[in-house]
C-alpha cells in the first residue's frame, strides 16, 4: 500500500487508508480512461463500492471520513478539490488519527521489499527459459505470459498486504473514533473541524500563512490531542467501574484521581479552543482576501468609469470617484494584513495552552 500524503493529492495506483494515508474530501482525476477505483466503506471496509472501467476524461470521487480505505488504478493522480461534504447542519464525522511519522515509516519498509517483490515475475520467466529446450516454445510462451500477469498484479498486491501487516503491528501509532468515549469524540470533532477550516482556507492554500507551518504542525497537534483524549477515555471507563463499588473508602480514594482527570480535560479543552480561535481568525482573513479580490477587479475596470465620466461630465468630476475607490482598496489591503497578523497571533497564543499551535517564524 503506497503511502499517500496530506498535500491534497493521491498517486494514481495503490491502496490508501482514509485518515491515515489520505485526507477525506472530494478528489478529481483529469483522465481516468480504462482505470478503476474502489471505496472500502462501512466498518473495517466491509462495504466496498467501486467503478470500472472509468470513461475518458475527468472523473471525481468523494472520500468520506468514515471510509476505511481507497484503492485506485488510473494513469494519472487524484487532486483534492474540496473538503468532505457534511451537509448543512450535519455533525462533523470523525476520522482516524495517526502519528504523522507513521506514513513515512511504512513507506520505507515497503520500499525495502519492492526489489524482492519484483523477483517473482523474473523467477517465472527464468523457469520458462530453462524448460524451453525440453518442453518446447509453447512452454516458454505460456510462462512468459504468466510472468507478465505476475508483474502487473503480484507486486502491487504483495506490497499492499505487507503494508497492512506492518500497520497492524503498529496499532499504538493510530487511533480510531472507537477508541474514544462520547466526551472525547466531541472534543476531537471540534479540533478536526478547526484544523480542516485552517487547512482548507484560501489564505492557507495560497501560502499567506507560511509563517505558521500548518502542513507539519496541524497533523502533529491533532495526533497529540487524540492521544490525550484516548487516555482520558480509558481512565473515565475505569473510574465508572471503581465508582460502582459500595465500599466508601474506594470513593474517597478515587476523588483526587478524578480531580486530576478533570484538570487534564480542562487543559486539552483549552488546546482545542486555541485551535478554534486560530480557525476563526483564518476565516476572517479569508473574508478580507475575497473582498480585496473583488476590489481589485473593480480597480482594474476603473478606467471604464473614468472614460464614462469624461464623456458625460467635466474631467475633474471623475477624480474624486477614482480617489475614493483607491482609498477603499488601500483600506481593504490594511484589513487583510491585520487579519493575517491576528491569525498568526492566534497561533502564538496557543503556546500558552500546552503548545496547541506553533509560533510564527
Amino acid at each position: 500500500m503506497t503511502s499517500g500524503t496530506w498535500n491534497n493529492s493521491i498517486p494514481g495506483i495503490g491502496t490508501y487508508f482514509v485518515g491515515i494515508d489520505v485526507a477525506p474530501g472530494r478528489y478529481r482525476c483529469e483522465d481516468g480512461k480504462g482505470g478503476w477505483w474502489v471505496r472500502f466503506a462501512g466498518p473495517g471496509g466491509g462495504e466496498p463500492v467501486g467503478s470500472w472501467p472509468l470513461p475518458a476524461g475527468p472523473t471525481e470521487i468523494e472520500l468520506s471520513p468514515t471510509d476505511f480505505a481507497f484503492e485506485t488504478h488510473v494513469g494519472t493522480y487524484w487532486e483534492r478539490i474540496a473538503p468532505p461534504y457534511q451537509g448543512e447542519g450535519a455533525p462533523h464525522e470523525l476520522r482516524p488519527v495517526a502519528d504523522p511519522s507513521l506514513r513515512a515509516e511504512l513507506d520505507t519498509i515497503v520500499a525495502r521489499r519492492r526489489p524482492l517483490v519484483w523477483l517473482a515475475p523474473l523467477t517465472v520467466l527464468g523457469m520458462g527459459v530453462l524448460g524451453a529446450p525440453v518442453l518446447g516454445s509453447l512452454w516458454l510462451l505460456g510462462l512468459a505470459m504468466m510472468a507478465v500477469l505476475v508483474a502487473l498484479g503480484s507486486p502491487a498486491v504483495s506490497l499492499d498486504l505487507q503494508r497492512a501487516r506492518e500497520l497492524a503491528r503498529r496499532r499504538d501509532r493510530y487511533l480510531t473514533p472507537e477508541d474514544l468515549d462520547d466526551d472525547a469524540r466531541g472534543l476531537l470533532g471540534r479540533a478536526q473541524e478547526a484544523i480542516d477550516a485552517v487547512r482548507d482556507s484560501e489564505v492557507n492554500r495560497e501560502g499567506l500563512l507560511d509563517d505558521v507551518d500548518n502542513a507539519v504542525t496541524l497533523p502533529r497537534q491533532e495526533w497529540e490531542i487524540a492521544q490525550v483524549l484516548a487516555r482520558q477515555s480509558k481512565l473515565r471507563s475505569e473510574h465508572r467501574v471503581w465508582a460502582a463499588s459500595e465500599v466508601p473508602e474506594v470513593g474517597a480514594a478515587l476523588r483526587p484521581f478524578q480531580e486530576k482527570l478533570d484538570l487534564s480535560v480542562q487543559a486539552v479543552t483549552r488546546r482545542v479552543e486555541a485551535l478554534e480561535h486560530y480557525a476563526e481568525r483564518t476565516r476572517a482573513a479569508d473574508e478580507a482576501l475575497r473582498a480585496q479580490r473583488h476590489l481589485d477587479d473593480l480597480a482594474a475596470r476603473a478606467h471604464e468609469y473614468d472614460d464614462l465620466l469624461a464623456d458625460s461630465v467635466r474631467d475633474d468630476l471623475a477624480l474624486p470617484a477614482i480617489e475614493r475607490l483607491t482609498e477603499q482598496s488601500d483600506a481593504l489591503v490594511r484589513t487583510l494584513r491585520d487579519r493575517l497578523a491576528e491569525a498568526a497571533e492566534a497561533a502564538e497564543a496557543g503556546d500558552g495552552t500546552g503548545g496547541a499551535l506553533p509560533p510564527s517564524r
